[in-house]
């Protein structure tokens, strides 16, 4: 394989950043909001209940990232895979920083009255699904083998 422009060429082959992917759903569904606007929730319900799931997409994202600083691999899926990471909350969920951009997502928006957002999440899910962790898991199956498909038999893609 040859290396791309900006792209390891032993890496999962991501060609598009993840946390962007949920960034444009993000942006795209408030910007429906103001050409068809609608409510989910009363504002301040909406802003407590955002606040509430940010905090649980934070902590397990934060987690998941100490976990790989703690195994010395990297977090960008355009680079190599040094190390084959179970615990934490890979325990859980073998994607759990893209969990908690899902998790934040939904605080985000609900704190700011999107219901538009909260219904593109649908989609961004799907991209990130199929443009992304189909090609993880596929790239990790050739570094990791047998070690990586034991793990997939264990433990959920998403929860």
């Amino acid at each position: 394989m040859t290396a791309m422009a900006g792209k390891h060429p032993d890496s999962a082959g991501v060609v598009f950043p993840p946390p962007l992917i949920y960034l444009v759903g993000l942006i795209l569904g408030y910007g429906l909001g103001f050409v068809f606007p609608a409510t989910v929730v009363p504002f301040l319900l909406s802003l407590i209940l955002g606040v509430v799931v940010l905090l649980v997409g934070l902590t397990i994202g934060l987690s998941a990232i100490r976990t790989f600083r703690k195994h010395s691999t990297t977090l960008v899926p355009t680079r190599s895979a040094t190390a084959m990471v179970q615990d934490g909350p890979y325990r859980f969920t073998r994607n759990p920083m893209y969990l908690s951009f899902g998790i934040l997502y939904v605080g985000l928006s609900l704190m700011i009255d999107s219901p538009w957002s909260l219904l593109l999440l649908i989609p961004v899910i799907l991209v990130v699904n199929y443009y992304v962790i189909v090609k993880e898991e596929k790239y990790l199956t050739r570094q990791f083998g047998d070690e990586y498909r034991s793990y997939m038999a264990k433990v959920r893609r998403w929860i």
